[in-house]
């Protein structure tokens, strides 16, 4: 997964466009290859720390679903309806976990 800030991405969309138009000219200088493979870098690592904070956002929505899932079997009468929405609550929280890190995988 990578993770490009707004000016990485402009940056990076200049030195392409500027290396796209030097090799029509065959004379691409190695520069740019290497300011561009520096940015991906720089993207690559903040990507990888951007995943794993999704993935331990994940693991305690679903610990949480647990906990509420337990509560909800074990609430007395009265309280049943509370616990029942305290897990609908937490369900939807794995919900968006789970599309959070689908979507980071898929990028």
């Amino acid at each position: 997964m990578h993770s490009y800030t707004k000016a990485e991405s402009r940056e990076r969309g200049k030195l392409f466009r500027k290396g796209f138009r030097q090799s029509l000219a065959d004379c691409v200088d190695p520069d740019i290859k290497r300011r561009i493979e520096r940015i991906d870098q720089a993207a690559a690592e903040r990507g990888a720390l951007e995943l794993a904070a999704l993935h331990k956002v994940q693991a305690d929505a679903r610990q949480d679903l647990a906990a509420a899932k337990a509560v909800e079997r074990t609430a007395p009468r009265a309280d049943k309806a509370t616990a029942r929405q305290a897990r609908k609550q937490a369900e939807e929280r794995v919900r968006l976990a789970e599309r959070a890190v689908q979507g980071a995988e898929r990028s």
